[in-house]
């Protein structure tokens, strides 16, 4: 009889490392915070020292780029422009992201990743095969 993923593997390993893994990662991403700052006159860009692209000044380029495309949808310069600008606002709210790790006590921290690590082992070694000497 074949174990967890058509290996000899053990079918308990693989389901107790499946729920520590689940358990691990969910109390890992639930401590996670995410927040953003980002609005039309956050800086998101720099350029040198004093100067910073804005949410704004990206808007600006996009709006020129919808009004040459819906006036001429062949013109090249008009979608430029509003890719180009579409692609640079993505990036500038990913890039203002910021991600936190709530407070927690050193034994929390330690029982989630025992829970998340160990599951994860337990889960990857249930897939390997085992030797018939071993068993």
């Amino acid at each position: 009889m074949n174990g967890a993923g058509g290996s000899s593997g053990g079918i308990g390993q693989f389901f107790i490392g499946v729920v520590m893994m689940c358990g691990g990662f969910y109390l890992l991403l639930n401590a996670i915070t995410v927040s953003s700052n980002f609005g039309l006159g956050t800086r998101l860009f720099g350029l040198g020292n004093n100067f910073g692209v804005t949410g704004g000044m990206i808007m600006i380029p996009f709006i020129f780029g919808i009004g040459l495309v819906f006036f001429n949808a062949k013109n090249i310069l008009g979608w430029l422009l509003t890719l180009g600008s579409m692609t640079a606002l993505i990036f500038g709210v990913i890039s203002s992201v910021r991600f936190n790790l709530r407070t927690m006590t050193t034994f929390e921290l330690i029982v989630i990743l025992v829970l998340a690590v160990g599951g994860l082992g337990l889960f990857l070694r249930s897939l390997k095969k085992i030797d018939a000497k071993y068993s």
